[in-house]
This record gives structure tokens, C-alpha cells and sequence, in this order.
């Protein structure tokens, strides 16, 4: 009798010691629910993309990057002669170069604003670029960002030789970037472009049916597209490549495309690109426009004059930013 007491007492207290830890883990497990759904329901943080590019120049073309508030950049940029000549003028290095500079400020974030100065024509810009959207996984798929320039040509003109009109010394560029961190190594970016000039080129000739004499002129809207890429080798340096091509047709004076492709070195704040290509205007609405140098010989169709190829120049972008 006393040995079934002590054996049911130690199946009741096996049983209580059962109870009570199959009790523990449920509220274990319950609580573990509960902290999840929390995590669940409470809303995930997307982080964007950062360094899709490391300058705001790709080359010859404006990024999509928008330095963070607060940052301030100073540009110089040169461009030599093209390297046709050979040693006459030491491929271009000797030969009648133009020179930018430029400084940029991020007074509030995604939006900056900047003013430059070129060598060629005294052109005085005001630009500015705004961060539509920043690629953000789970989100954007892409960066966009819009950028806008103003010019204005400075040359003395007292006699009105140049410009009869102080309106045509204005000119504008639009344009609509849009980019993608494809890896942490390959960044690509594609645009769509704009420029208006106030004043254009133009001829007098004769017409082949009438024999009238005729003026022909540049219209004063330029469409264009761009297409940028950049490859990371090391974590300071890259590979770039940038072509423009024309789309609008004139009727006099069409513009030649670019091709670009060079290397770009960083260190912390500073940027610099090294590279060949054939746009000498550092004016984005010039260059898209007026572009006399051809990656490629072609034979013109209103002339029939050949056009020879490989008008390539050296050139550079030195950027320093300064986050304060």
C-alpha cells in the first residue's frame, strides 16, 4: 500500500513538473509570436542606393548624383586640341585649349545649384539638378534626377557685330537622366536632351529649282540622347564610356556625335577623369548643337564631302567636394 502511495505521488509530481514546462514553453513561444508579428507589422526601412557614380561628370555628361546638403563642389575642367596633328602640336597638348570652372552648392537635399565660367565665348552658366527619385531596393528600380542650365555668351560686342540682339546671347539645356546600379561594380545611365539656342547658324544659297536666293539656318531646338556607362576595377578606380547622338535634323551645320571613354581615379572628396572624346564646348547645349569633331568618317549627303573620322581630343574633370 505505502509503495502505490509513492508511486502515485511521483506520477503526480512527474506530471506537475510536466505542466508547469510545457506551460513555460508556450508562453516562450507565444511571446516569440508575438515579437515577430510585431516585427511583421512594424514598417521596413528601405535604404537607397549610394554611389551609383562617384561625380556628378560622367565624361562629357552630368550624373544623376546629387551631393548630400550642405556640400560644396569646385570643378575644373580643360580640354586640349584634337590629336589630328600629331607631334606639330604635340597630339592637341600645345594646340588653343578650353577651360571651366565651376563651383556647386547643395543648399537643400536632393537639390543642387551651380555657376561656371568657360574659356570659349566668355560663357557664363547658372545650373541646377534635382533628385526626382534615388534607386532604393524593394522600391525604385532606377535613379532619376533632372538637370537645367542657362547660359549666357559675355564677349564684348560693342559694334553689335555678334549679336544684334542682347537676347541672342542666351542659350538652354534641359535634360532628364535616368540611372542604374546594376552591381556594385556597374553603373549605366541613359538621357534624354533638349537644347535651345537664341542664335544659330546660317547661309545664303541659291535654290537648285527657282534660282532664288534662299537663307538656311539651324532650327533653334536640339533633341538628343545619351548613353553612359562606368565599370569599378578597384575601389578608386574606374573604366567610363559616354556617347551622344544627335536626333534632330537641320537644315545646314549638323552636329557630329560623341564618343567618350576614359578612367576616373578617386580619392575621399576628390574625383579626377582622364579621357578621349570629341566634345571641346564643355557648354552641354553648345556641344549638342555645334559639334565639329566625328568619332566616325562619314561622306555628308548634301555636300557629298567625305568626312574624316577619329576627330577625338584629351581631356580632363578635376572635382574636389567639401562636406560641411
Amino acid at each position: 500500500m505505502k509503495s502505490s502511495i509513492n508511486k502515485i505521488k511521483s506520477l503526480l509530481g512527474f506530471v506537475s513538473c510536466l505542466i508547469v514546462c510545457l506551460f513555460i514553453l508556450n508562453s516562450t513561444v507565444q511571446a516569440q509570436a508575438d515579437s515577430a508579428a510585431e516585427e511583421a507589422s512594424a514598417p521596413v526601412k528601405l535604404k537607397p542606393v549610394k554611389n551609383t557614380f562617384q561625380s556628378i561628370w560622367i565624361l562629357n555628361n552630368q550624373t544623376i548624383m546629387v551631393p548630400q546638403k550642405n556640400s560644396l563642389e569646385v570643378d575644373i575642367q580643360h580640354r586640349f586640341g584634337t590629336v589630328n596633328n600629331g607631334y606639330q602640336d604635340f597630339w592637341g597638348f600645345f594646340a588653343p585649349s578650353n577651360i571651366r570652372l565651376g563651383v556647386n552648392y547643395s543648399f537643400i537635399k536632393g537639390l543642387n545649384l551651380g555657376v561656371g565660367i568657360t574659356k570659349s565665348n566668355m560663357l557664363v552658366d547658372g545650373n541646377a539638378k534635382y533628385a526626382i527619385i534615388t534607386q532604393t531596393k524593394g522600391k525604385y528600380p532606377v535613379s532619376v534626377s533632372y538637370y537645367a542650365n542657362m547660359a549666357w555668351d559675355s564677349r564684348k560686342d560693342p559694334d553689335h557685330g555678334i549679336f544684334k540682339y542682347g537676347s541672342q546671347r542666351f542659350s538652354f539645356f534641359n535634360q532628364l537622366l535616368v540611372a542604374r546600379k546594376i552591381t556594385d561594380k556597374l553603373s549605366l545611365q541613359v538621357s534624354g536632351s533638349v537644347s535651345h539656342q537664341n542664335s544659330v547658324n546660317g547661309y545664303y544659297t541659291k535654290n537648285d529649282s527657282t534660282g532664288k536666293t534662299i537663307f538656311k539656318e539651324m532650327k533653334f531646338d536640339h533633341f538628343a540622347f545619351s548613353f553612359s556607362g562606368r565599370y569599378k576595377i578597384t575601389d578608386v578606380t574606374a573604366i567610363m564610356i559616354d556617347y551622344d547622338q544627335p536626333i534632330t535634323k537641320h537644315a545646314t551645320n549638323n552636329p557630329n556625335p560623341n564618343l567618350s571613354f576614359g578612367v576616373e581615379f578617386n580619392t575621399g572628396g576628390h574625383a579626377f577623369q582622364f579621357f578621349l572624346g570629341n566634345y571641346s564646348y564643355m557648354s552641354p547645349q553648345r556641344d549638342n548643337m555645334f559639334n565639329t569633331n566625328s568619332p566616325f568618317g562619314y561622306t555628308d549627303k548634301a555636300t557629298g564631302k567625305k568626312v574624316k573620322g577619329g576627330q577625338f581630343l584629351i581631356g580632363f574633370n578635376i572635382t574636389r567636394l567639401w562636406n560641411y
